[in-house]
């Protein structure tokens, strides 16, 4: 097997660190060992420089001069030695030994800067820490430094100005240790390296203020981090800055003790220097030191709550806010709704495009998202005062109209609207003609104080109005009977979404061959209250095509998220949680930050989320794609589903940021079928090992299946041989190991409309 070049030089470097103490103390010998090791580390600076490329090159090539000062300053100090005999102090090394620190505080301090704003937080954790670490510095060996005036005035400047340039250098290194997105491999390194320097220089400096200093050891710490810092360099990671844009800044529990324990330094170094001699306690210091540390919490904390605000507003905004028009959302109309019922008995205008669809499918959703942008302009101008516009979803748009509105007649500002959208729309470079069905309902018979009621009467009118050739009509009951079964599916839809008839059913995801749960693929149920248990291949088409899919879909991963949290609390969670994506949902501008939102409010970590998208919702490229990326950006795992059977499987792959294959069930179910049935299952798991995908077979319902496909290769698989689709309650991540083989076999059997019940997700149309 092939070693890393970084890999193979840090091994070397380590060893001939470790074994340093081998070679005889003050001899010749010592010392050229020493500087080999620094000049070699400075060598594999300026190669991994000259491999990589990085795009910040002037910061690596400063942090190698800051090392090779450094050395220089090794051998100043040799050559010294074995000329005088002795060294003196302060000599020429010291400078250079001192003008090394500010270039390697420079370097560190851009090194880890990365891309993105700039984080205040981080900045005061790691003046903390520098602040315990001067603390430190000051009492034991600044101070008494300090004090001691039968010492030459150059002398105790030199001895002090290593102490303090350490905390200096550890306010870069604290800065790179604290912000999360700094942990790839190069900056761990570059860490590590700074972190073993800076303890050499404690120990050091602590015993050469006593005496005690041999070297050895010691001096194997300071080859060690030049062995690190040349594998940082050497490292492919090194060539970009991390980026800090997409980064939560949030204090973990890890960061938190950190904070607590330099917080504490003053008040321990309090007891050391009591229980050693209560005469000698450096007051000053500590309480300038504690008030510093103090006050350092203090901003901190503020930092913390401003931080929460900003950020209350910011969910809050995205909550009650359409984030393509700016108008008002479906969650703020409702509310906005029900507040009206119960005081000014309002009118709801119900509008949903006319020829929306042929704009999508001929000039792509972004040409799409220009038009809903100019047609919710149109909606707001004409609406009246103290009046509410909000879009509800896809291109369905509704007016709040209250009873107390001027110019509050219903129909009126039915003809100014429709009239308003039919006006030529420019956008894409084309103008573009659309109409608008429009429904209108009052709060009057069983709608009154009834907002649910209200908005179905209005969705029932506004079918009806498209079912007219796209006008407008106000709700009468004779609409109910007359409406399609469409129309009442649609005004369905939302009463369920409103009263909570939806649930969430879970599908494990097993490893072959012993069956352990590796994770869940999460699937909508609906339970209507007259219709029963209606089928997700009945009104998950509806829900796309009236727009309540996009609303439908944030409710189905708020839930999964919140689900996948409490299995977590309980210790029971899979490794991944799956859900379904609708290519509506992918085209919404907002997606991503709706995803983000949720993970940070129901605390699941990105890396734990699939996201599962079929062939057909990415293949028109545009804002679908784009938003894969940014999904894969966060850390989300994406799955493409239904593998095989869409418009060009092989070409996606080159395109997407995919890491799962869901191998569709037709290539399945003939698996162990002799001849060209096995072909394309056979033909597929090679293409995922091949480019270091994970392939899971769907539709498994037999236990001959299940072996065939681990014969191919397969090591993931889902379907009915390995556990139905089940309610939160009983799926414990450890249900199918549990399960027997009869049990198994027995569930594998049923076919029909409850296979197509359970295997049924939301899909991209």
């Amino acid at each position: 097997m092939r070693v890393p070049l970084w890999a193979g030089w840090l091994a070397v470097a380590f060893v001939a660190a470790l074994c340093f103490p081998l070679v005889p103390d003050d001899s010749l010998q010592a010392k050229i060992y020493v500087n080999t090791v620094g000049l070699s580390g400075v060598i594999a600076m300026i190669v991994g420089v000259l491999r990589n490329r990085p795009e910040h090159r002037s910061a690596w090539l400063l942090f190698a001069v800051g090392v090779l000062t450094f050395v220089s300053g090794d051998i100043t100090y040799d050559v010294t030695e074995l000329r005088l005999g002795e060294y003196p102090y302060p000599y020429w090394a010291d400078l250079l030994y001192l003008s090394a620190y500010p270039l390697l505080w420079v370097a560190l301090s851009r090194l880890g800067r990365g891309h993105g704003e700039r984080d205040r937080g981080g900045i005061i954790d790691a003046a903390v820490i520098s602040t315990g670490i001067g603390l430190i510095f000051w009492v034991t060996v600044v101070g008494p430094t300090l004090a001691d005036a039968g010492s030459p005035i150059l002398e105790r400047l030199v001895t002090i100005g290593y102490p303090l340039a350490d905390v200096l250098l550890t306010t870069a290194v604290a800065r790179m240790l604290t912000r999360p997105e700094n942990r790839t491999p190069s900056l761990r390194l570059m860490s590590a390296g700074a972190v073993l320097m800076l303890s050499g220089d404690l120990v050091y400096t602590t015993l050469s203020s006593t005496g005690e200093y041999t070297g050895g050891y010691i001096d194997s710490v300071f080859l060690m981090a030049y062995a690190c810092w040349g594998a940082a360099a050497l490292h492919p990671s090194m060539r970009q800055r991390p980026d800090t844009s997409l980064t939560a800044q949030q204090i973990g529990r890890g960061r938190l003790a950190l904070l607590m324990i330099f917080t504490l330094i003053a008040p321990a170094l309090l007891f050391i220097q009591g229980a050693a001699d209560p005469a000698a306690i450096a007051w000053e210091s500590l309480g300038i030191g504690a008030v510093v540390l103090f006050l350092l919490v203090v901003f901190r904390m503020w930092g913390l709550v401003q931080q929460v605000k900003t950020q209350a507003a910011r969910l809050g905004d995205l909550a009650m806010h359409d984030a393509l028009t700016g108008l008002a959302n479906r969650r703020a109309f409702e509310q906005a709704l029900t507040a009206a019922v119960a005081s000014v008995s309002p009118t709801v205008l119900l509008l949903d495009l006319n020829g929306f669809k042929t704009v999508n499918d001929r000039f792509g959703h972004a040409v799409g998202d220009e038009l809903l942008v100019a047609v919710g302009q149109r909606i707001a101008a004409e609406a009246p005062a103290g009046s509410l516009a909000a879009r509800m979803g896809g291109d369905e748009f509704a007016v709040l109209l209250p009873s107390d509105t001027e110019t509050a007649n219903p129909e009126d500002l039915a003809v100014r609207l429709r009239s308003a959208i039919h006006r030529p729309i420019r956008a894409g470079g084309q103008d573009l003609l659309v109409g608008a069905s429009i429904g209108i309902a009052e709060p009057v018979g069983a709608a009154a104080g009834d907002p649910v009621e209200i908005l179905r009467r209005a969705d029932v009118a506004m079918y009806a109005a498209k079912a007219d050739g796209g006008r407008y009509r106000t709700y009468a009951d004779d609409l109910d009977d007359a409406a399609g079964e469409e129309a009442r599916l649609g005004a369905d839809l939302r009463t369920a979404l409103d009263r909570g008839q939806f649930h969430l059913v879970y599908q494990p995801i097993v490893e072959l061959p012993d069956g352990r749960v590796n994770a869940v693929e999460s699937l909508i149920r609906w339970t209507h209250p007259e219709r029963g248990n209606v089928a997700p291949n009945d009104f998950i088409p509806v829900a796309e095509r009236n727009g309540l899919i996009v609303e439908l879909g944030e409710w189905i991963l708020r839930t999964a998220c919140l689900q996948y949290a409490d299995w977590w609390h309980a210790g029971v969670a899979p490794e991944r949680i799956g859900v379904n994506v609708s290519a509506r949902q992918l085209a919404e501008p907002a997606f991503t930050d709706i995803v983000a939102a949720i993970l940070a409010e129901t605390g699941v970590h990105p890396t734990r989320l699939v996201i599962e998208v079929t062939e057909t919702a990415v293949f028109g490229g545009g804002a679908a794609v784009r938003a894969v990326r940014e999904l894969s950006d966060l850390g989300i795992s994406i799955a493409l589903d239904d593998f095989g059977t869409g418009h060009s499987s092989l070409g996606l792959l080159q395109t997407l940021p995919v890491r799962i294959l869901k191998v569709d069930k037709s290539f399945v179910e003939n698996v162990t079928m002799a001849g060209r049935h096995a072909v394309i299952a056979t033909s597929l798991i090679q293409v995922a090992n091949g480019l270091g995908l994970v392939a899971v077979a769907e539709g498994v319902e037999t236990a001959e299946q299940a072996a065939e496909l681990y014969r191919l290769g397969y090591r993931r698989a889902q379907g009915y041989h390995f556990g139905r689709p089940a309610p939160a309650a009983a799926m414990d991540g450890n249900a199918s190991a549990r399960r027997s083989r009869g049990d198994r076999e027995g569930g594998a059997t049923s076919r029909g409309a409850d296979r197509a019940l359970a295997d049924r997700t939301i899909k991209g149309s």
